[in-house]
């Protein structure tokens, strides 16, 4: 089972687990991107291509499918304006055993890092900066090319 979805209102987190806890698996793991502050920044903006990103996003799923023995996987992208402290991603895995979902969703969530296609803006003040892809975020998204 795959879920994908880009919204601009925030999810149920224990929601989106139950779903997946309801299948009988052995193992979930999730993760949580919270918009950090930091250096001035109030808020951030995402933009995202309305079904490009869709895809590629279940794209990234089918793949740790492939990759890693899951009976679910979903991801939750937010887009819009968010203040800092807002929930922004959801990714959970659900596998028969822990190392699978433990990687799989590691795995997703570095991936959709960079080959998931959203611009960020981040917003100080009355500024705001379009921001550019990190070159760590690459390399870990490159790390599971291996």
């Amino acid at each position: 089972m795959i879920r994908v979805s880009v919204q601009r209102e925030a999810f149920d987190i224990a929601a989106e687990i139950g779903a997946l806890e309801a299948s009988g698996v052995g193992a979930l793991a999730t993760f949580t991107g919270i918009v950090r502050g930091g250096d001035g920044v109030t808020a951030i903006e995402l933009e995202h291509y309305p079904g490009m990103t869709e895809a590629s996003l279940s794209d990234i799923c089918e793949a740790a499918q492939e990759r890693w023995a899951l009976t679910g996987c979903t991801i939750i992208h937010r887009v819009g304006r968010l203040d800092v402290g807002a929930p922004i991603v959801l990714v959970v895995t659900a596998a028969p055993h822990r190392a699978a979902a433990l990687e799989a969703c590691a795995f997703l969530i570095d991936r959709l890092k960079t080959d998931a296609p959203f611009w960020k803006r981040e917003y100080r003040g009355d500024t705001a900066l379009w921001v550019e892809q990190k070159a760590s975020d690459v390399e870990r998204g490159q790390d599971w090319d291996g």
